[in-house]
């Protein structure tokens, strides 16, 4: 039997947004005090496992997610950009309650082509860079556990792509990729044989999220 290997991908914890602006790549936007606890608890369920190298998005608030763990495991948090957020043509743009900014005529000509999507990166561009990522992940973790932070929609990417599903575009309201979830991947060598989802702070109260963050 070939060596296991366990990639865990991690959703970085809730963020501090009062305005709820959809901040996509925007640099600035951190933590909040639940948020950080969110951190704190993902460290202390999974710190105990054979955890041997860490990954992150270079986005602040995946970084601040990655801290606490990057400490109890000793390990250095190595930054990569495949990990970051879908590009979003409405960044920036406060989003209101639910997909409010689908809702404002000012936005409609970027909604053409929902199937792509035509307001930002595609698809199958972010399921080709995270699928990068985890392929040199999981090789440098042979036989171990690897932990990559990234963002709501490359997890969700990467785990329909890995599922076979043949079209990836979806309600983002039906993504199974709560605030510090962990979308877990399970390699026999190279091939990959179960798929796996845990909320470790899932008991911790939030409020409404903002879409795609």
């Amino acid at each position: 039997m070939a060596e296991t290997t366990v990639v865990h991908l991690l959703r970085h914890g809730e963020v501090d947004n009062p305005a709820r602006v959809l901040y996509g790549r925007l640099p600035g936007y951190h933590l909040s005090e639940t948020g950080r606890l969110m951190a704190e608890t993902v460290a202390k369920a999974v710190g105990g496992r054979d955890i041997v190298a860490l990954f992150s998005s270079p986005l602040e608030r995946a970084l601040e997610t990655a801290a606490p763990l990057a400490d109890k495991l000793g390990l250095d948090i190595v930054q990569d950009v495949r990990l970051i957020e879908a590009e979003n043509l409405l960044q920036g743009r406060k989003v209101g309650q639910g997909l409010g900014v689908l809702r404002d005529p000012r936005n409609y000509r970027y909604f053409y082509n929902p199937l792509r999507p035509s307001w930002g990166e595609a698809y199958p561009a972010v399921v080709q860079r995270m699928k990068s990522m985890i392929d040199e992940a999981r090789a440098e973790a042979r036989g171990h556990e690897t932990v990559l932070v990234s963002h709501q929609l490359p997890i969700w990417a990467i785990r329909m792509a890995a599922e076979g599903r043949r079209r990836l575009w979806h309600d983002p309201r039906r993504r199974q990729c709560a605030l510090a979830s962990l979308t877990t991947l399970t390699f026999d060598g190279d091939r990959l044989v179960s798929i796996g989802y845990s909320e470790p702070a899932g008991s911790i109260d939030t409020g409404p999220s903002v879409p795609g963050a």
